[in-house]
């Protein structure tokens, strides 16, 4: 049966962030008898400026929420009546994370907690948590942060009782032309001739904010809880990107910031014992299911990957050249953009 969001009460975490405005705008487009939609973010700026474009006046369905998720009792209050609810609020900076630990901690982990709690105690079906490849094999405190967020959101299952209830979480790559990403930069950046490179051999996975907002439609859809999505996306090399923007610019070698990795990782070695391949996604199982493993493989058709498999950035199978990146930041990013 296929995904329908009329009639339901959806409260989305962090919605004024780039993600969260995709999410809703597609959302109000396909199915426009939703019965609630809710913002739940602190930003009260970010919060009016995403009403003068999502008008509760227009939208009978918008509510627009002030609240922190490291505030428990304010997420439980709003989460009354909820059906489905989107994780998408996070700290994400990887140099913020590090200079200020506890606050990333306090956000990414015992929010994540709260959001649990509330889905528990408040009727909730689905929740579906945003990851991140920083998450896998981590090296810095944003992807340690977010890895315990999925383990939390992952063991939930085990605590839901006999409440109709699924938690899963879909992890995937930067999202080409999302607030503080590297596309949005360059482009400030190529008037003055100079791009800054952190390292010259640099990759990362690529994905836009509408398959984005189709993995987490997709997961919420599919989920029998536990599941960790992980979509098949191209990689770029950083190079490819600053060279798509700005040909002639010179690209000077500035070094690997604090935390940062030279090429991210979504599946690690580790991961592959419990990882299912599917068509145009993988999921990464969880180690104890509440289900049938072998009803999960009918249904869906999956193989469980080879013992040592890795999904990295940097040996993906798939890759945007210069000409591909330039195509993508016309479609997702500015329209009217040119070199």
């Amino acid at each position: 049966m296929a995904l329908d969001l009329n009639n339901k009460a959806i409260l989305v975490t962090g919605a004024t962030g780039s993600f969260g405005k995709k999410f809703v705008e597609t959302v109000l487009k396909k199915w426009p008898q939703v019965k609630r939609l809710v913002v739940y973010s602190r930003d009260e700026l970010k919060q009016f400026e995403m009403s003068q474009i999502f008008a509760p006046e227009k939208y009978k369905a918008m509510r627009y929420f002030i609240g922190d998720i490291r505030d428990g009792e304010r997420l439980k209050r709003a989460c009354e009546g909820i059906d489905i609810i989107v994780h998408a609020a996070a700290l994400k900076q990887v140099p913020a994370a590090e200079y200020n630990p506890m606050e990333c901690i306090k956000t990414n982990i015992f929010g994540a907690e709260n959001v649990i709690n509330a889905a528990l105690d408040c009727g909730v079906q689905k929740v579906v948590a945003l990851s991140t490849d920083k998450a896998a094999a981590p090296i810095n405190l944003y992807g340690a942060t977010k890895l315990c967020s999925d383990k939390l959101f992952v063991a939930a299952n085990n605590m839901k009782g006999s409440r109709n209830l699924v938690f899963s979480v879909v992890r995937y790559g930067n999202v080409i032309g999302s607030r503080g990403s590297v596309v949005p930069f360059f482009l400030d950046k190529r008037r003055e001739g100079v791009l800054p490179i952190t390292h010259p051999h640099m990759t990362r996975f690529n994905i836009s904010l509408e398959d984005g907002v189709e993995m987490v439609l997709h997961a919420m859809e599919h989920a029998w809880g536990g599941e960790i999505f992980v979509p098949k996306i191209p990689s770029y090399k950083i190079t490819d990107v600053a060279t798509a923007i700005a040909p002639a610019a010179a690209q000077h070698i500035v070094g690997i910031r604090p935390g940062e990795k030279l090429h991210e990782e979504m599946i690690t070695e580790s991961d592959s014992y419990n990882t299912v391949e599917l068509d145009k996604y993988y999921v990464i199982l969880p180690s104890t299911p509440t289900w049938s493993l072998e009803q999960f493989m009918d249904k869906f058709k999956g193989k469980l990957v080879e013992p040592g498999f890795r999904y990295n950035s940097e040996s993906n199978t798939e890759w945007l050249t210069p000409e591909q990146i330039r195509e993508q930041i016309k479609q997702h990013v500015d329209p009217a953009f040119a070199v």
